[in-house]
């Protein structure tokens, strides 16, 4: 019976085989229009994305939106004159209402455009004492992205006497990644400002960023936004509630700088000054800043007023201060992770002159007085 088997089970050997051979081929065949579908399907997203990753930010991919008057421009244009780089910047200067006369406010050859702002009439105002204006500066916010420039990454936003150093600023921008929602700036060097405001908002005096992701959304849910806050004092305050309302915190970051000088421009809160001039702390005025092959040097002078005799370890016996250090730069690691740099007390080349070196710190280097 075994013998009998035999013929059976070689007649259908080649079916068995060819149908192996079928399910096989089709197995290999769905594999390969998987892969084929997935690895394109991964194309279309990542292409995308790694030209945002791995294109560095530049000048080319901020706009700035500047808040002015037509009162204040005139006066503080040479600011703006000092940074600005119309080839390069995008944005504007709002004001509330056209100049007089066009041509003498405005320089397009070294100086933003202008844009005129729109009305804010229909919005309340009732800060008492307060200037409604703040409601027109707040909306700088909307309208500078409703300029529709393209290929932007963030936008900055600051008043007509803000001073912006564009290379710092597209460092520091570079170190975010602007496709998330940002809102970049700082509080406040006077106490009392953030203590009257917030010590969590950006004051507009310093500058501040935000993503255009962010700026995009912020834009269409603002003006609904600020009719809620009638009772605010500024600008900044108003930008800072909404960005509240869609759940969006300050980032701090210490390379933004406010201060509203009320007095004098030393803005220490020190002890009154000793009726006897002899007394007094020693102070040095920076003199002048210069740059060459080797560095940069600074130079602070000190403001000799008495002839007051002092011993050798007596800081009066200086006259001159010369700082020695190199220019920064940081890539972006060290940018996320910044770390402070150390000095040398150099032996000095002159009599009466204190030379000091700026440098980096060495790994294991720890920052003291030394016995």
């Amino acid at each position: 019976m075994q013998f009998l088997q035999l013929p059976s089970k070689i007649q259908t050997s080649p079916r068995l085989i060819n149908l192996i051979l079928i399910s096989s081929s089709c197995c290999i065949i769905s594999l390969f229009l998987s892969l084929f579908l997935v690895c394109t399907s991964k194309l279309v997203i990542v292409s995308p994305l790694s030209q945002d990753v791995y294109t560095p930010t530049s000048i080319e991919h901020i706009v700035f939106g500047i808040a002015s008057s037509k009162n204040s421009w005139p006066k503080r244009k040479d600011y703006v004159r000092l940074w600005w780089k119309p080839y390069q910047m995008r944005g504007c200067v709002f004001l509330e209402s056209t100049p007089p006369n066009t041509s003498s406010y405005n320089d397009t050859t070294s100086l933003p455009p202008i844009c005129i702002s729109e009305d804010t009439s229909r919005f309340r105002y009732t800060y008492r004492g307060g200037l409604r204006s703040a409601i027109r500066v707040a909306r700088v916010v909307s309208e500078t992205v409703a300029l529709n420039h393209s290929n932007v990454r963030w936008f900055v936003f600051g008043d007509d006497d803000t001073v912006f150093f564009p290379e710092n600023l597209v460092k520091t921008l570079s170190k975010y990644d602007n496709g998330l929602w940002y809102y970049i700036g700082t509080h406040s060097e006077i106490y009392e400002q953030n203590r009257l405001f917030s010590f969590g908002m950006a004051f507009g005096g310093a500058g501040f960023a935000i993503s255009y992701p962010l700026a995009k959304v912020l834009a269409k849910v603002f003006d609904s936004c600020i009719e809620r806050y009638p009772h605010l004092y500024g600008s900044d305050a108003r930008v800072y509630s909404c960005l509240a309302e869609l759940g969006v915190g300050l980032t701090h970051e210490p390379g933004f700088h406010q201060g509203n000088v009320l007095s004098g421009v030393y803005a220490f809160n020190t002890k009154a000054l000793h009726p006897d001039p002899c007394r007094r702390p020693t102070i040095f005025f920076l003199d002048s800043v210069s740059s060459g092959r080797d560095g940069i040097k600074s130079i602070y002078q000190r403001n000799v007023s008495e002839n007051c005799s002092a011993d050798m370890g007596s800081p009066r016996k200086i006259e001159e201060i010369k700082v020695f250090s190199t220019k920064l730069d940081l890539d972006i690691k060290q940018l996320q992770a910044p770390r402070r740099h150390c000095c040398d007390v150099l032996p000095s080349s002159v009599g009466k002159v204190m030379e000091i070196a700026i440098r980096e710190c060495k790994e294991e280097e720890l920052i003291y007085m030394h016995p």
